[in-house]
C-alpha cells in the first residue's frame, strides 16, 4: 500500500486576503443564505450587534468571531482566516502529513485503506490530490496515459480527463453530471476558487468517442440506489458505489481536509473480479508526493 506524505504548507494564518472580518462574515453568511436575522437567532445575539460587525462598526472579540463561524459552518481554514482579518492570531495549525503529531491519523488512514482490499481505495485532500492509494486502485486507472499518474496525480481529472478514464467509462455521462454536481456543491461550501477552476476544467472537457447519451440511458439502471461508476478495465467491465470518510473532529486544517474515498462492488461480478485478481497478482500503486 502507498504511504501518505504531503508537500510542506505554510502556516494557517498566512492570507494575503484585505477584507475585513465584518465583510468576510457577511460573505459566508449570504454563500449560506441566511438572512442577519436568522443568523443573529442562531447565534444568540442581536441583529443591530450582528450589522454592526458586518459593517465593521463592532469589532468582535475572538470568542464571537469562532462563534459565528461554528453558526455558519465556516471550514477551519477560513476560520483562520476570519480571525486574522479580525486581528487574532489563528487558531488552527496545518501540518504536513508527515508531522509527527499525525502519525495516528496516517496510520488510521492506512488502515482504512488496507482494510477495504480487494477493493479500491484512496485518500484525497480538499482539491482532490491523491495523497494515498490501495493496491486494488491499479486495476482501475491501467489504461489511463501515464502523464496523467504522474504525481500530483488530481482524482477528477484523471477520471474524466480525454488521457484518462474517460474513454472507459461506460456510463460517462451519468459519472459526469454526479462529479460535477458533487464539485459545485464543495464550491458553494468552501468558496475554494482553486476547486472552482477544476470545476471549470472538467466541464470543458469534451465527450469521449462512443459516449451516446441513448447508450448512458441503456446502462442506468432506475432500480439503482445510487449513481454507479461503469468502467472498461482488463479485468472486464466493473462496477462501484463509492463512499466518504472524514476524520469527525478535526481541529487541524490538513486533517480537515483529508477524505477517503471508497469504492465498493455494485455487483456480484465486479466483486468476484476483484477477489480473483488480488489473490493472483500484487499490482503496482500510483506513486504520490501529496503535493497540492
Amino acid at each position: 500500500m502507498n504511504t501518505l506524505s504531503h508537500s510542506p504548507s505554510l502556516p494557517s494564518g498566512g492570507t494575503t486576503d484585505r477584507r475585513s472580518v465584518g465583510e468576510l462574515l457577511r460573505e459566508w453568511r449570504q454563500r449560506r443564505r441566511m438572512s442577519q436575522l436568522l443568523l443573529a437567532a442562531e447565534a444568540d445575539i442581536s441583529t443591530r450587534h450582528l450589522s454592526f460587525v458586518e459593517s465593521g462598526r463592532a469589532v468582535p472579540s475572538r470568542e464571537m468571531v469562532m462563534h459565528l463561524a461554528e453558526r455558519l459552518d465556516v471550514p477551519l481554514r477560513a476560520r483562520n482566516a476570519l480571525l486574522v482579518a479580525a486581528g487574532y492570531a489563528p487558531l488552527f495549525r496545518e501540518r504536513p502529513l508527515t508531522d509527527p503529531q499525525l502519525a495516528a491519523a496516517r496510520e488510521a488512514v492506512d488502515l482504512v485503506l488496507k482494510g477495504h482490499e480487494p477493493y479500491p481505495a484512496l485518500a484525497i485532500d480538499r482539491h482532490w490530490t491523491i495523497v494515498a492509494t490501495n493496491r486494488a486502485l491499479a486495476p482501475l486507472v491501467a489504461n489511463a496515459s501515464p502523464a496523467l499518474l504522474e504525481a500530483p496525480v488530481n482524482a477528477l481529472r484523471l477520471s474524466l480527463h480525454p488521457d484518462g478514464l474517460a474513454s472507459s467509462i461506460v456510463n460517462w455521462h451519468a459519472w459526469r453530471t454526479h462529479v460535477l454536481a458533487r464539485l459545485q456543491r464543495q464550491v458553494d461550501v468552501s468558496a475554494d476558487e482553486t476547486l472552482a477552476a477544476l470545476r471549470d476544467e472538467l466541464a470543458a472537457y469534451p465527450s469521449p468517442p462512443g459516449a451516446l447519451a441513448a447508450d448512458d440511458h441503456r446502462t442506468s439502471d432506475a432500480g439503482q440506489i445510487a449513481v454507479p461508476l461503469r468502467l472498461r478495465t482488463p479485468l472486464g467491465v466493473l462496477s462501484f458505489y463509492s463512499t466518504t470518510t472524514v476524520f469527525g473532529t478535526p481541529v487541524d486544517v490538513t486533517l480537515s481536509e483529508l477524505a477517503i474515498e471508497a469504492f465498493f462492488p455494485a455487483d456480484p461480478q465486479t466483486a468476484a473480479a476483484l477477489r480473483a485478481h488480488a489473490e493472483t497478482q500484487a499490482p503496482t500503486v500510483l506513486k504520490q508526493d501529496g503535493g497540492r
